[in-house]
């Protein structure tokens, strides 16, 4: 009985971990090891703590099954905060905090030398940006621009 209630979880696992329940978001560093390995496109979200239309996507967008599946399927996905204090090693290069915000958030996301997030970014296989988008988006939305790009 025990074998057989350890083959069921098992499989339970096996079957919940292949419908994913969320975004797999990378690191700019583990983005840099992928597209070596597999290039795909690309799309990086830049966000701060305390941006609330940033968590309004993660509460209304990110959590969507559709935004997810797409995604997950055609994309790798970054997830990086405008703010942190720690080095990024990206493409032979380090990158830092250089003012309020990362030097890969001022880099990529800044608009007339400013930056306001929440920015997302869609790069293609080779990381040439494709569009870039200076405010909240619908689930609807990001899922046109995604299955467009």
């Amino acid at each position: 009985m025990l074998r057989f209630l350890l083959v069921v979880f098992f499989c339970l696992g096996v079957i919940k971990s292949g419908n994913a329940q969320e975004i797999t978001w990378l690191s700019f560093e583990q983005l840099d090891d992928s597209l070596k390995v597999k290039p795909k496109p690309v799309i990086i979200s830049f966000y701060t703590d305390w941006c609330l239309y940033c968590k309004k996507m993660d509460k209304e967008v990110y959590s969507k099954a559709a935004v997810i599946k797409e995604i997950n399927l055609h994309y790798y996905a970054v997830k990086f905060d405008a703010e942190t204090k720690t080095p990024i090693h990206f493409d032979g290069k380090t990158f830092h905090k250089k003012s309020q915000f990362h030097e890969l958030a001022l880099l990529l996301g800044a608009r007339e030398k400013q930056f306001t997030p929440p920015v997302i970014l869609i790069l293609d296989s080779n990381f040439v940006i494709k569009s870039r988008w200076f405010e909240y988006l619908s689930s609807d939305k990001l899922l046109e621009i995604l299955k467009t790009n």
